[in-house]
């Protein structure tokens, strides 16, 4: 894989991944959305489906990371080049920082709708819905479209969740999902890795909201700190770091225990 198919591969598939994942998120909140309140089914399926489109978009390009995650699982593994890792990185958070901005414009008259029904901006806790409970007095009540937050705020708890699912994740990926070079997913791993992101968003992502990949959350928190939504409160800048830590961590462990039992 050349640099540029990296770049290319990994941010359009990355953008791809938000727009779908995040715009399910933003049906389900939104006012004025005909799939408002489709609940938690909704979004975990739509997540799903978002890594296949992605995946399958970019898989010829640069093996379908779309995840830091992934890129650090697959590095630890050996399948991906340690040198290539930052364009990786710097490549996901481009194109999910794209992504959230292309949900924006998708759903605009329902964002401002939301943000400026008094029932809504009243509340700081957001839409009772399936997406955002998270809520602290920092997080705004359309912060669930873009980034995740956790149902009870506990640091070790939360930091735990993402420990945990996120080594699932990258463990699946490394078991079943790797295409013949290893350095990325295969066409029948692109369908694997879809339904195991279901399958952790029904099992696992009640508690935070499974972010599992720090490009996914950080990239669309930026996006919603940058664009002029209205009344949209604040980006919950306290909680992003557990986002992040948490997926490197648990692809870290992913990664060593498939050396040390897979290998």
């Amino acid at each position: 894989m050349s640099s540029l198919d990296i770049f290319t591969g990994e941010t359009i598939g990355t953008a791809v991944l938000i727009l779908l994942g995040g715009g399910v998120c933003a049906a389900v909140t939104l006012k004025s959305s005909k799939a408002r309140n489709a609940g938690w089914l909704a979004i975990t399926f739509g997540w799903g489906f978002a890594v296949l489109t992605g995946a399958y978009i970019s898989a010829p390009l640069s093996g379908a990371h779309l995840n830091p995650a992934v890129t650090l699982g697959l590095a630890i593994e050996g399948g991906t080049e340690w040198g290539d890792v930052p364009l990786y990185f710097a490549s996901q958070m481009l194109g999910a920082v794209i992504g959230a901005g292309l949900v924006w414009v998708t759903y605009m008259g329902q964002f401002t709708a939301h943000l400026t029904d008094p029932e809504i901006v009243g509340d700081k806790k957001g839409h009772e819905g399936m997406v955002d409970k998270a809520a602290a007095p920092d997080a705004g009540p359309v912060l669930g479209v873009f980034s995740t937050g956790p149902e009870i705020r506990n640091t070790v708890q939360n930091m735990l969740t993402e420990i945990i699912a996120t080594a699932v994740l990258v463990l699946a990926i490394l078991t079943q999902g790797l295409n013949g070079d290893g350095n990325g997913l295969g066409i029948l791993g692109v369908l694997v890795t879809s339904f195991v992101v279901v399958g952790l968003g029904l099992s696992l992502g009640g508690p935070t909201g499974y972010a599992i990949n720090p490009a996914r959350d950080l990239g669309p928190r930026i996006a919603h700190f940058f664009l002029p939504l209205p009344n949209k409160g604040g980006s919950d800048w306290g909680y992003a770091w557990i986002p992040v830590a948490g997926p490197l961590i648990g692809a870290a462990l992913a990664g060593g225990l498939y050396k040390i039992a897979f290998v």
